[in-house]
């Protein structure tokens, strides 16, 4: 960064912004680097700087943003098939065309995304991106790779001026925007329809706001202040709603509030008023725009997906009732004894439809399991019978129909297997403390645990109180013996249960608790007149906000890995900064373009080791300030060690070790985000070390040599290792020579072995 120099005094600038004044020291006009030396005229000194600036400013960030898109877009058409995860956000993206309700773990902007880019290439949406198939021709799948190409790509800007204003020296900034262009696993999944290059994008972007609005501190309540303050809550927003991985960039900018706001409080020359301000300040731009660009993104998916889809189970009946072509509340109005054939519904968060199957509890009765189901299926069809020691409905008594009744004893029974829905003393299998629910019998062998009391809690409408009726009802069912109500636990079961929800009679609950309310779902019956045109009442956006968001929380909570079953391209966190493994994106035969995702060695290992050393840098300066040490007693040394090296080392670690910790599923990808964190404290460290060989004899050429040959040494690395992100074509034994660790699966896969 320039600094003019005048009359005793330096003033350091970014861009056009004053941020600090102090004296000047020895050091600094010795340092030829970071200052402009007044030997000229006051014009050629102005031209001078107006050159610089505009060499800085604008000259180099379009090089290297042509640079990121080299190595992100070259040959991104060359493998024609769907590629890795394109799978499954291409097939969300044709939702969004298709305006087809899905569920997903993540929220929707990155895949509302991949929807506009098929829409802005012509696509119609009529396809379902099955992994590994061609693309057919009316899809042009390469105009939808250089969408998602530009994220990547922007992401080169953002790091330079990113490095700008967090104090870098020019050849660092430079370094650091070099590390990020030649980065291999940011050019490999940068070509790809993912929401990868998306998080990182809102994650660098949110960072360089940041950095931006720190150093507008001196200035706050300016417009550049707010600008700033806003944009980071603006791309804090985008972060979260591209993935829920975004709350870790959200909890860094959380800690610097917290840090600067604790500072303040200490200024006794900021009145309270100021400081009230300051609070408000930040919970507007920092709590309120992000979480309005959250419900924004929700919205918008809402009103995009108006038809009925394959995630319509995740949600309300009520609000499935809404969607166009939807079979939910369609049937009669009256539910009938024997004759109705329903699916009944967990009315808690994240509720799911009553199940069972024919696999039996591997322990406790050992009878047939029921569980709850989030998804559309024969085994979710029960209908209601009459109480054991009765006289049992029989197909005969269709002419008088008995309709299901509020207060009433009945059975419930599964269509499928013919039994009955039971509960017994013997332990739940999860919630040991509640009883088990089982199916069990048939229509004449059973007991008198089979029989259950409808209790109406809740009626929507004017039909009929007493009267069961699909969706607008809402009843608990209590077991005629042991009182306890049929539940939702909330709990899932292991893999004997397919890990679908447990269902438990629960004996001591809440009247409001709607683990124990239900509702009818669907609704068949040819014996009874349909009411396809009852119109239901509207669920608030707020409701089915947070219902689809306990739902999406519950499937990522189930995305865990499976001991028996051995998947090729998971990895432990561990394994991302040693590159100890990479990832095959897709098939792996010698007719087919092959890509692998592993990072630049000449980047991650320096840039691991980076890190350690800060951990180790900053236990250290601890330690000399618990012994009354000064440490880092300069201003311009300690801003730049706190945004450049502090900061990014809390965002490093906020976004690697909850990976260690994690039970669910996780691939190398998720460490794309803390890499370009490690990637700026590795820059740091290069900084301040050559900084101090330049105030030595010949220091400045041996700086300048470093930046050079660690510069050249990534850039001919990446090039070296391009096959894995421009496409491998022909025999894999072709490129066995990059296979420098036994654990990279190049030629085979070793760890099967």
């Amino acid at each position: 960064m320039p600094y003019r120099v005048a009359t005793g005094y330096s003033e350091k600038f970014t861009d056009d912004d004053l941020i600090w004044r102090r004296p000047i020291v020895k050091e600094e006009l010795e340092d030829a680097d970071n200052f402009l030396i007044d030997e000229t005229s006051p014009y050629e000194k102005a031209k001078s700087e107006q050159s610089v600036s505009w060499l800085d400013s604008v000259v180099m960030p379009i090089i290297f943003t042509v640079m990121g898109m080299f190595t992100r877009m070259y040959k991104i058409g060359l493998n024609d098939h769907v590629v890795w995860d394109e799978a499954h956000f291409g097939k969300f993206g044709s939702y969004y065309l298709r305006h087809e309700f899905y569920h997903d773990v993540h929220p929707p902007l990155g895949k509302m995304l991949v929807g506009l880019s098929g829409y802005l290439a012509g696509y119609n949406g009529s396809w379902d991106f099955t992994s590994g198939e061609v693309y057919p021709d009316y899809i042009d799948f390469v105009k939808m790779r250089l969408f998602q190409a530009m994220f990547s790509s922007l992401c080169v800007p953002l790091a330079y001026f990113t490095g700008r204003s967090i104090g870098f020296s020019k050849p660092s900034v430079w370094l650091f925007t070099i590390l990020v262009i030649f980065e291999n696993s940011y050019a490999t999944l940068g070509k790809f329809i993912l929401l990868d290059s998306m998080l990182l994008f809102f994650t660098v972007s949110s960072y360089f706001c940041l950095a931006r609005f720190h150093n507008m501190r001196k200035s706050p309540f300016s417009v550049k202040w707010w600008l700033w303050l806003c944009l980071t809550g603006l791309n804090l927003g985008c972060a979260i709603s591209v993935k829920m991985v975004g709350l870790f960039i959200i909890s860094v900018v959380g800690i610097y509030t917290v840090v600067e706001l604790w500072n303040l409080l200490s200024d006794k020359s900021v009145s309270w008023k100021t400081y009230i301000n300051h609070w408000l300040a930040r919970i507007f731009g920092l709590i309120i725009i992000p979480f309005c660009v959250f419900l924004l993104c929700f919205k918008i998916h809402f009103d995009l997906l108006s038809n009925s889809g394959p995630g319509d189970s995740t949600m309300p009946s009520l609000f499935q009732a809404t969607l166009n072509g939807t079979k939910v509340g369609k049937g009669p109005r009256n539910v009938a004894l024997g004759s109705s054939i329903i699916s009944i519904k967990n009315q808690a968060l994240g509720g799911a439809l009553l199940h069972s199957h024919v696999q039996p509890f591997p322990e406790g009765s050992e009878q047939q399991q029921v569980t709850v189901y989030g998804y559309s299926d024969a085994n979710n069809e029960w209908f209601f019978q009459r109480i054991r020691g009765a006289e049992p409905w029989t197909e005969a008594e269709n002419a008088t129909l008995e309709y299901v009744k509020g207060g009433q004893m009945y059975r419930l029974m599964h269509r499928l297997t013919g039994k009955n829905l039971h509960t017994h003393e013997i332990p739940a299998p999860i919630s040991k403390s509640e009883y088990e629910v089982s199916a069990y019998g048939d229509v004449k062998l059973g007991d008198i645990k089979d029989n259950w009391i409808i209790e109406i809690t809740e009626q929507v409408g004017n039909e009929d109180p007493t009267l069961l009726h699909p969706l607008s009802t809402s009843f608990r069912i209590r077991n005629s013996i042991l009182g306890c109500y049929l539940a939702q636990s909330g709990k899932h079961l292991p893999d004997w249960g397919f890990r679908q929800g447990e269902v438990a009679c629960l004996k001591h609950v809440s009247k409001r608790d709607k683990r124990t309310w239900w509702n009818i779902e669907t609704h068949d019956n040819e014996l009874l007149p349909q009411a396809n045109d009852f119109v239901y009442p509207k669920l608030s956006f707020f409701r089915n906000f947070v219902q689809l968001n306990i739902a999406m929380m519950a499937t990522n909570n189930a995305l865990v890995p499976n001991p028996e079953k051995f998947d090729g391209i998971t990895s432990s966190a561990w394994q991302w900064p040693t590159l100890n493994v990479g990832v095959r994106l897709c098939e792996w035969s010698e007719k087919s373009i092959k890509y692998f995702l592993l990072g630049s060695p000449a980047s991650v290992w320096p840039s691991s080791i980076a890190v350690c050393a800060l951990i180790i840098h900053v236990v250290f300066l601890i330690l000399k300030w618990q012994r009354q040490c000064v440490i880092l007693p300069d201003p311009v040394e300690r801003d730049e060690f706190s945004m450049a090296a502090c900061y990014p080392l809390f965002a490093w670690g906020l976004h690697f070790l909850p990976f260690l910790i994690m039970s669910r599923v996780v691939y190398a990808h998720h460490y794309l985000p803390t890499l370009y964190f490690a990637l700026m404290i590795l820059t740091y460290y290069f900084d301040i070390i050559t900084k101090r060989w330049a105030s030595r004899n010949a220091g400045k050429l041996l700086r300048i040599s470093a930046y050079v040959a660690y510069g050249s040494l990534v850039i001919a690395g990446f090039f070296y290792f391009s096959p894995f992100s421009f496409g491998m074509d022909g025999p894999v034994e072709d490129y066995a020579y990059l296979a420098w660790l036994p654990t990279w699966q190049i030629v085979k896969d070793t760890r099967n072995t």
